[in-house]
């Protein structure tokens, strides 16, 4: 993501979701708790261009992605997306399924770590929010579900036909989509869809805790691994070493790998930069 921007200005206020920042970590919270997060056309847009926007200002080392109330998110509004569907033609419809997948490529290409913070439901566009993420971290009421088939629809949505069978394995994918099956923590820790369980009612304080974790280390080192974990996820062999190689070469002349090895030699944890 280029740091080059525009005559814009940041945004100062989002409309549909609650945007934290503090010390690298950004905390954006689905904050629509009567509706268990249910989200909209301006939810989708905003989570778009938000993680554009702190991609390109080089602040945030961390971001947490939580809900509001009783659960994560469930997916789209019934009336407001699902039922305002019904009435658009085709171009319409492409425009809004290209708009939720610009989302899950946000997720995916931000140059920064994201933690999904999971409570109670994570159903449908809302499971394949938490699937985007790097981590998920999950309380023991968290339960996924990948809706689409139940309403007519391809399982393949906004990408979870390619992610989730590189998290879970293609027979787990399979069923899981085609099925529209509800998975509660317990299995979905067994099948590695979950990155790590936490206390009860306490996924917010560990997805945070983790964040900081993240935030307080080699950001450029996260920022790297993260895009090869994705570019990679395609490529031979050959060329996936040719990238490794030739990204170890940059990495070896900035600063963090010079910090590592003085604070070897010194005896002391070592200076993250981010350079």
């Amino acid at each position: 993501m280029s740091p080059f921007t525009g005559s814009a200005a940041p945004t100062p206020h989002w409309r549909h979701l609650r945007v934290e920042l503090a010390d690298g970590i950004a905390t954006v919270t689905l904050a629509r708790p009567e509706k268990l997060n249910a989200l909209t056309f301006g939810a989708y847009a905003d989570l778009r261009d938000l993680l554009a926007e702190l991609s390109r200002a080089r602040s945030v080392r961390a971001l947490v992605l939580a809900g509001e109330g009783r659960g994560f998110c469930s997916g789209g509004d019934v009336e407001e997306i699902i039922g305002a569907t019904l009435s658009m033609d085709t171009a319409e419809l492409l425009d809004f399924n290209r708009m939720t997948g610009q989302v899950v490529r946000a997720i995916r290409e931000c140059p920064f770590p994201v933690i999904a913070a999971v409570h109670g439901v994570a159903a449908g566009a809302g499971a394949v929010l938490a699937l985007a993420a790097d981590f998920r971290v999950a309380d023991p009421s968290a339960r996924f579900a990948f809706l689409f088939t139940r309403v007519g629809l391809s399982g393949g949505d906004m990408g979870a036909a390619y992610l989730l069978p590189r998290i879970v394995g293609l027979g787990h994918a399979t069923r899981l989509l085609m099925l529209g099956e509800t998975v509660r923590a317990p299995e979905a820790e067994r099948i590695g869809l979950i990155s790590e369980p936490a206390d009860k009612g306490r996924a917010d304080e560990a997805a945070h805790a983790l964040a900081r974790r993240l935030a307080d280390g080699p950001a450029l080192a996260h920022a790297q691994t993260k895009a090869l974990l994705t570019a990679e996820l395609d490529m031979p062999l050959a060329a996936s070493v040719e990238l490794d190689a030739a990204t170890q070469a940059l990495l070896m002349n900035a600063e963090d790998y010079a910090e590592s090895h003085t604070a070897f030699t010194e005896k002391r944890p070592p200076k993250w930069r981010g350079r």
